[in-house]
C-alpha cells in the first residue's frame, strides 16, 4: 500500500521491487560484482545479469569490468540513481511521518516499542540458519 501511495504522480518510469534492491545494494557497497550481488539478493545469476541491463539501459546503474578479472563486472550507481532513490526516500519518510503522526499516542509507543523486535526479524531474513554456514 505505501508503495501504491508512492507511485501516485510519479512521471519518471516505474522500477519493480528486485531493480530497486538491486540499487540499494549497490548503493551502499559499490564495486560489488554481479555474482555478489546475486548472493547477497538470493537470486539467480542470469536474474540479477538482466536487471543490470535493465538498470543500465535506464542510466541508473553503471558496469565496469573488474580490472583483476576481466570477465566479471563491478556495479557502481549513477548520480540519476542516488537522487532517485533519495526523493523515494524523502517522499515515505514524509507519508509515513504524517500517518504515525496522526495515530494516538499509546499507538505510536507502542510502534516505537515494536521497532527493535522489526529490526531482529529483518536481520534474522537476511540470515537464515543453514544458509550461511551457521
Amino acid at each position: 500500500m505505501v508503495r501504491r501511495r508512492l507511485r501516485d504522480g510519479l512521471t519518471e518510469p516505474r522500477l519493480r521491487g528486485a531493480q530497486v534492491e538491486l540499487l540499494r545494494l549497490v548503493t551502499h557497497a559499490p564495486g560489488m560484482r554481479v555474482s555478489d550481488a546475486a548472493k547477497e539478493l538470493s537470486l539467480a545469476g542470469n536474474s540479477v545479469s538482466t536487471l543490470v541491463n535493465q538498470l543500465v539501459g535506464l542510466g541508473l546503474l553503471r558496469r565496469e569490468v573488474d580490472p583483476a578479472d576481466r570477465r566479471a563486472a563491478l556495479l557502481y550507481v549513477t548520480d540519476e540513481a542516488v537522487e532517485r532513490l533519495a526523493a523515494w526516500r524523502a517522499r515515505r519518510t514524509e507519508l509515513m511521518e504524517h500517518l504515525v503522526t496522526g495515530l494516538p499516542a499509546t499507538d505510536r509507543a507502542a510502534l516505537a516499542a515494536a521497532l527493535p523486535a522489526l529490526r531482529g526479524v529483518a536481520e534474522g531474513l537476511r540470515t537464515l540458519p543453514g544458509e550461511d554456514g551457521r
